[in-house]
């Protein structure tokens, strides 16, 4: 490698070499496509990235290259934090489907019973908008709202106060409206049902369940680590870091979660069945259903392969090359994420960066096309 990736030295982490995965494939039939992902960091100059590949009941690999901060050089390893971003969504859908499962939680409950004196938006339905629509991105509302207000760093407990004034765009449950300001009511939701605070209930019953001791909920958590990712930007073509928006944490449920690349993988074989004594089967089927079809005006729409996007509880749902994709990306300044899996196939992925690039729209289209390339002998 001739980039600066390779200069600062490429680690490669193995974990649990096996011999097989889905019944289908082998380690080695992998090698295209971690080709293909050095490629784009290489050819980007992306300063550090964590890449793990697994099935249900074993990690295949788990790769990390260059650097948490290009200022102090030290090196990305598989303990090294990242800023999830909106892939923290998938951790409200999933807290959502666990309360419902134990019956404390109606998805069809309204959301503004929840909140006395609470209006949600302008429209004539907005008492009918309920625990499914925000969940599932489908509560009628203008896509986005109140999301600049994030950008310019208000905080959640701020801006609630102005939802009654987003305006409607359809009934809810009718057409999707991607949210992070009302998505995050799902962690009042939690709050309220479980009697403790959402960083608590995800701790309590998902990251220590699962052994997931690198993730953590909230700015502090971050900054507190010793072995976090900086954020980077792009400054006249020379990767920089950057300031943390401390007021997407706020919004804890739709970009608060933080985590390791071991981590996101124990998530990923989770969300595969891998542990059905914390995230049950039945419960699983219920989230990755899909509940309102996605817009045509997003960046995957555009993957090759696309032949259908849903929003389910917390995570997307694709068709592509004839199979179903559970998916969820993540961006925030100075990070983007990307995680897929393919459950008919037995396989997922995830990978991080800590930077901010449109590279990363490509990784899940490459990682569909290959598994589905290697199941049918093209490998």
């Amino acid at each position: 490698m001739q980039s600066k990736l390779s200069l600062l030295l490429l680690v490669i982490v193995f974990l649990n070499f096996s011999q097989s995965f889905g019944g289908s494939y082998n380690v080695a039939s992998m090698s295209p496509y971690i080709r293909s992902i050095e490629a784009l960091l290489e050819e980007n100059d992306i300063p550090g990235a964590a890449l793990t590949i697994v099935a249900k009941d074993e990690v295949v690999r788990t790769y990390t290259w260059g650097v948490r901060d290009v200022e102090l050089q030290d090196l990305v390893n598989d303990d090294t934090v990242f800023r999830i971003a909106s892939m923290s969504k998938t951790f409200a859908g999933t807290a959502i489907g666990m309360l419902v499962e134990e019956s404390l939680l109606d998805l069809d409950r309204t959301v503004e019973s929840f909140f006395p004196g609470m209006r949600l938006g302008n429209g004539y339905s907005h008492n009918k908008i309920t625990v499914r629509h925000v969940a599932s991105q489908s509560t009628g509302l203008m896509p986005h709202a109140y999301s600049n207000l994030l950008d310019d760093g208000l905080r959640f407990e701020n801006i609630k106060m102005k939802v009654h004034q987003i305006p409607a765009v359809c009934k809810p449950g009718v057409c999707y409206g991607y949210q992070n300001v009302v998505f995050s009511l799902l962690q009042d939701i939690v709050e309220t049902t479980s009697t403790m605070p959402y960083s608590n209930f995800l701790r309590g019953n998902i990251f220590e369940p699962l052994g997931m001791r690198g993730s953590s909920v909230g700015l502090e958590a971050f900054l507190d680590g010793d072995n976090v990712s900086r954020p980077h930007r792009l400054v006249q073509g020379t990767w920089r870091t950057t300031s943390t928006n401390s007021a997407y944490y706020s919004v804890a449920a739709a970009a608060g979660v933080n985590a390791t690349i071991n981590d996101m993988g124990v998530w990923v074989r989770a969300h595969l069945g891998a542990f059905p004594e914390v995230l049950s089967r039945a419960m699983l089927e219920e989230i990755h259903v899909p509940v309102v079809e996605s817009s045509t005006r997003n960046y995957f729409n555009r993957w090759e392969g696309m032949e259908s996007a849903y929003y389910g509880t917390g995570w997307r749902v694709f068709d592509m090359f004839g199979t179903r994709v559970i998916h969820h990306g993540g961006g925030v300044r100075g990070f983007r994420s990307e995680m897929a899996l393919i459950p008919k196939e037995n396989i997922g992925m995830v990978l991080m960066i800590n930077a901010e690039s449109n590279i990363m729209n490509e990784v899940v289209p490459l990682f569909v096309k290959h598994i589905l390339s290697v199941k049918g002998g093209k490998e």
